[in-house]
């Protein structure tokens, strides 16, 4: 019997855009489909978010390293739908082979980055843009597989009955729109609070690499050679093997990430939903370290002098009355009330669990001299942006702003020209406001911004830094005036060389 090898009529689609043989009827098998692409869409979201927030975690700077993950991963997402037609012959296996790497990268994204920040230290020498260099990789390799699902969905779904192209496109990015806002939904208000960063990265690759074998190997199984299923059954559970394993051991993980990070005696590690809180240190006298979203906020003699630098010079003036933004660890309000004639502290800051930590835990209480606990201190748990807005006018001599950096996104709304103006008018007319203004070296772009928001909130200002151990940044401002600073010959030149910058007094106070 001879075959016949005549051409295909003209326009008749080739053989393999041909209809699919399923087992379930069209209508299902298209709801099916779409299924796919809404899980598939929110798992990618969830680990262009789980990359932002390590990104800004572990570098700080949360606007810089959320343009750079999401511009990167937008532009990869491009080159993976170009770089995938040439699947589209193999739609249902190029799909599922797509799924399993996809799972495995994405589901491991943020342990991997963990583990390399954590064991790299400071990534010193060749290294010094490591953290960065390794988030790019990752926010590329991630977009090229996201990139790389529509062209080929779009495959799938036109196999099973044919539409015309604008129909097709309006369902599946219906469904990868949708499947977005739940991803992104889910991200900060299900799995980060409930499972972390590390967990739920790892949860989303299993549900990822689940979805993706269901629909090829329930729907277009037979578009695979009995090879291909069982090879593709095979890398789906070696990557839900390595996920679930990964998973088992994370606890483990992270306390010896946070060993190799804070040294061998970390005591207390939590994430209160505001940020994370570690404290290092014995508790029972020996040195103590507390670390703010990987930051050393108190503990040693480089922190004591960053909240020295930043309360004693707006102190220079009437202080009975002082409000303290943030500062829940009591540190800044030890040296508020070291100075004599402090009537009323009154602190405000989000984390509930931090001012209890402050005040129940025998080394912290310790190392901020039960600060929180003088009957001079008032505490409310609130942000201090809605604060501000109750508080009546002319109430406080000093406001001191203890608050992350300026870089922070969820801080960013403190460090405005709105928050400044209601500071203004809680100040009496004599009343002083000590900002953290962030590094001066490594961001001297976002310290100067701050100090020319202060400004142009109509307060007059010093700016000024300390030097040796910490590279921490400070603005007094007064309506009036504010306190001179006082110089000696090594500050005096030091505020000659930065004439160029600003007007404003950039110096190292001495106490």
């Amino acid at each position: 019997m001879i075959e016949s090898h005549a051409p295909a009529p003209p326009g008749a689609p080739p053989p393999w855009r041909g209809p699919a043989r399923l087992p379930v009827r069209q209508g299902t098998g298209r709801f099916l489909v779409l299924v796919c692409v809404f899980v598939c869409a929110a798992c990618g979201l969830v680990y262009e978010l789980e990359l932002v927030a390590l990104a800004s975690y572990l570098m700080g700077d949360s606007v810089t390293q959320a343009s750079v993950v999401l511009s990167v991963m937008v532009f990869a997402m491009g080159i993976g739908s170009l770089a995938a037609k040439r699947l589209r012959r193999l739609a249902a296996a190029g799909f599922a082979a797509i799924e399993v790497v996809l799972a495995l990268v994405g589901g491991c994204s943020a342990m991997a980055l963990y583990a390399a920040f954590a064991w790299t230290g400071d990534w010193g020498g060749l290294w010094a843009d490591g953290p960065r260099v390794l988030i790019v990789a990752f926010s590329l390799a991630i977009g090229l597989l996201i990139g790389a699902e529509v062209p080929l969905l779009m495959e799938l779904i036109q196999r099973i009955r044919r539409q015309d192209a604008g129909g097709a496109v309006a369902d599946l990015f219906a469904a990868d729109y949708v499947g977005a806002l739940v991803g992104g939904l889910a991200f900060p208000f299900l799995l980060l609070p409930l499972l972390g960063q590390l967990t739920s990265s790892l949860l989303t690759g299993a549900v990822n690499v689940v979805a993706g074998g269901a629909l090829v190997l329930g729907l277009f199984r037979r578009d695979l050679t009995r090879r291909a299923r069982w090879t593709l059954v095979a890398a789906g559970i070696a990557v839900l093997g390595v996920l679930a394993s990964a998973a088992v051991l994370v606890d483990d993980f992270e306390r010896a990430a946070r060993h190799a990070m804070y040294g061998d005696h970390v005591r207390v590690a939590l994430r209160t939903g505001v940020q994370e809180v570690v404290l290092t240190g014995d508790a029972d006298g020996g040195p103590v370290g507390l670390y703010l979203d990987g930051r050393l906020r108190g503990g040693g003699p480089a922190a004591r002098r960053y909240h020295q630098a930043l309360v004693r010079p707006a102190m220079r003036g009437p202080h009975g009355r002082v409000l303290l933004l943030g500062g829940g660890d009591g540190l800044a309000a030890r040296e508020v009330l070291a100075r004599p004639g402090v009537d009323r502290l009154d602190v405000v800051d989000p984390d509930a669990r931090l001012l209890r930590l402050a005040r129940t835990d025998p080394a912290l209480s310790r190392l901020n001299e039960h600060a929180l606990d003088d009957p001079r201190v008032h505490v409310t748990v609130a942000d201090a942006f809605d604060r501000l807005r109750e508080i009546p006018p002319a109430a406080y001599d000093v406001v001191i702003a203890d608050l992350p950096d300026p870089g922070e996104t969820a801080g960013a709304k403190l460090y405005s020209q709105e928050c400044y103006g209601l500071v203004r008018r809680a100040l009496r007319p004599a009343g002083r406001l000590a900002v953290h203004a962030g590094p001066v070296a490594a961001r001297p772009h976002a310290f100067w911004t701050v100090e020319t928001t202060l400004r142009a909130a109509g307060l007059r200002t010093a700016a000024y830094r300390t030097d040796g151990d910490g590279d921490w940044g400070f603005v007094l401002a007064a309506e009036d005036r504010p306190p001179e600073l006082r110089l000696d010959a090594g500050e005096r030149e030091l505020r000659r060389r930065t004439e160029g910058l600003r007007a404003s007094t950039l110096v190292h106070p001495r106490y």
